[in-house]
């Protein structure tokens, strides 16, 4: 007499569903990092925009903006002093490099990497 599968069995639907789980966990994690990096662009983006066109503008002009918007927005990685802003000819470049950590299991940890690069015209 043959037997047909009838569906998947319990240790089955296990090995589906921990891998799953892992990365849904692991996007959890995740969310409030890139959440904060959105606000880092943003806040270098407006500081850069509302710096356009002025004569007077200065390494410490803009790193003041930039401390006036991270309070806004509630950003405290990375800190102002950490966001590089040099002369790079006649434009002002604002670079946030930084990193973030997100513990995941025990020992194991995410690190994710951040690069934002802004010319101020």
């Amino acid at each position: 007499m043959r037997h047909s599968q009838r569906g998947v069995t319990f240790i089955g639907w296990l090995v589906l569903l921990v891998p799953v789980a892992i990365v849904v966990y692991a996007g959890i994690r995740l969310t409030p990092i890139y959440l904060n990096y959105m606000r880092v662009s943003k806040s270098l983006n407006q500081v850069a925009s509302e710096a356009k066109g002025g004569d007077t503008t200065t390494a410490t002009t803009l790193r003041n903006s930039l401390e006036k918007h991270f309070d806004i927005e509630s950003i405290t990685v990375p800190a102002t002093k950490d966001i590089d802003i040099h002369r790079e000819n006649e434009h002002w470049v604002a670079i946030a490099d930084y990193e973030e950590v997100a513990p995941l299991f025990s020992n194991i940890s995410l690190l994710v990497q951040f690069h934002k690069v802004v010319v101020v015209q």
